[in-house]
């Protein structure tokens, strides 16, 4: 089993986008849709890395990646920020909160898969 990614989306597309990238690369993932269902899920899925939209439902992704990472159990969780809102403050606010990389969307699947290993330490092929 791979190392485990919980991708944080509302949108359907996205997700399976994403679940297929993700699973076809060897990783394990959940997938959770607003702000709530990601701490819960981070709680039972223990994930190494979290794809985190910044507009979720409920709580946005600043509000997750704060609340995150004011918790000492889960520093080691690399988290990317991955979202349409791409203006240089979001992406400011975004590392400022502690996630350890900001992508726009539309994104570039070769340059994700880069920063998903590069975080989690694998090698890029």
């Amino acid at each position: 089993m791979g190392k485990r990614i919980l991708i944080a989306d509302d949108e359907p597309n996205i997700v399976v986008s994403l679940e297929f990238l993700m699973e076809r690369h060897g990783y394990d993932i959940r997938v959770a849709g607003d702000g709530e269902e990601v701490l819960r899920a981070v709680e039972e899925f223990r994930p190494d890395l979290i794809l985190l939209d910044v507009m979720l439902p409920g709580k946005s992704g600043f509000e997750v990646c704060q609340k995150l990472r004011e918790d000492p159990a889960w520093q080691g969780v690399k988290i990317v920020m991955l979202t349409a809102k791409g203006r240089d403050t979001e992406v400011a606010k975004g590392l400022a909160l502690g996630a350890d990389a900001y992508i726009t969307k539309p994104f570039s699947t070769k340059e994700l898969i880069a920063q998903v290993k590069k975080l989690l330490g694998e090698q890029i092929a």
